[in-house]
């Protein structure tokens, strides 16, 4: 592998990794910062890659392990992490305005259930372990193989499969429990809150009679309501989606609280 080579191939797999590190961080500056720094560190250390996996999946471990590297020292994110921003979302009328000036300017500033249920997904699963974090997401987002996901993180298959085992039980727990989608008495309404919020003239049962999760919530097993919802996170780019910017700001407003409660609460 050359310098030339990487330099030709990075750049098909750039937006993936840039949102992988997004999901992990929730934090824009950081997945700008950690891609960045991926890309110069495969550079420096090319001569050392010998092609016992793909590319893609040496620059993925690069970032990880750059990734753990920052997140290693900070809190994980409480369960609760959805309530705790709600309370502060409905009280900040900066954030609110900004917010809405973007709803009304921005190509990327719709709002749609869909990609709020992505976003929720990318808030809660904070609350894991960070390697089964890391886990959850290379292996049901990003579709690398448990023997790739091995590699990335430098840990055994049985590892592999015990943290996805562990994550999925985990987040389908929480949802379960809060979702009020798939559950009629979840006490998470936001999906629904800011769909009346942005959308005023559209009805917020319409929106969600058109969610798959909704309508097969009470035939499908918890395995199959989950990969719905990762279904969704795949097929949707946090960067270039049609709601992109508006809920990238949520998220960096979500990021700010989560900091400050943090912080208070050591």
């Amino acid at each position: 592998m050359t310098t030339d080579e990487l330099t030709s191939q990075f750049p098909t797999f750039q937006r993936e990794l840039k949102s992988f590190v997004l999901r992990l961080t929730a934090s824009m500056q950081d997945a700008e910062d950690i891609v960045q720094e991926t890309y110069l560190k495969a550079q420096s250390k090319i001569d050392s890659f010998r092609g016992d996996s793909s590319l893609k999946t040496w620059v993925f471990s690069i970032a990880s392990n750059l990734a753990k590297d920052l997140l290693r020292s900070k809190k994980r994110w409480p369960e609760t992490v959805t309530d705790i921003c709600r309370e502060e979302t409905l009280s900040n009328r900066e954030f609110l305005q900004e917010a809405m000036h973007i709803r009304e300017t921005s190509p990327q500033g719709n709002f749609e259930i869909r990609e709020h249920i992505a976003f929720c997904f990318t808030c809660i699963a904070k609350s894991l372990p960070l390697e089964g974090h890391l886990v959850i997401l290379l292996k049901e987002v990003y579709d690398f193989k448990v023997k790739e996901v091995a590699q990335i993180l430098q840990l055994s298959e049985a590892m592999v499969k015990y943290h996805l085992h562990v994550s999925r039980n985990k987040m389908m727990d929480i949802f379960d429990g809060r979702c009020s989608l798939i559950n009629k008495q979840g006490i998470c309404h936001q999906c629904t809150e800011l769909n009346g919020l942005f959308n005023p003239k559209q009805k917020a049962q319409e929106e969600l009679i058109k969610l798959e999760m909704v309508r097969a919530a009470e035939t499908r097993s918890r395995d199959e309501l989950f990969d719905l919802r990762m279904n969704i996170l795949r097929e949707l780019d946090p960067f270039t989606s049609g709601a992109a910017e508006l809920q990238l700001h949520h998220l960096e407003h979500n990021r700010q609280v989560m900091e400050k409660y943090l912080g208070e609460n050591e």
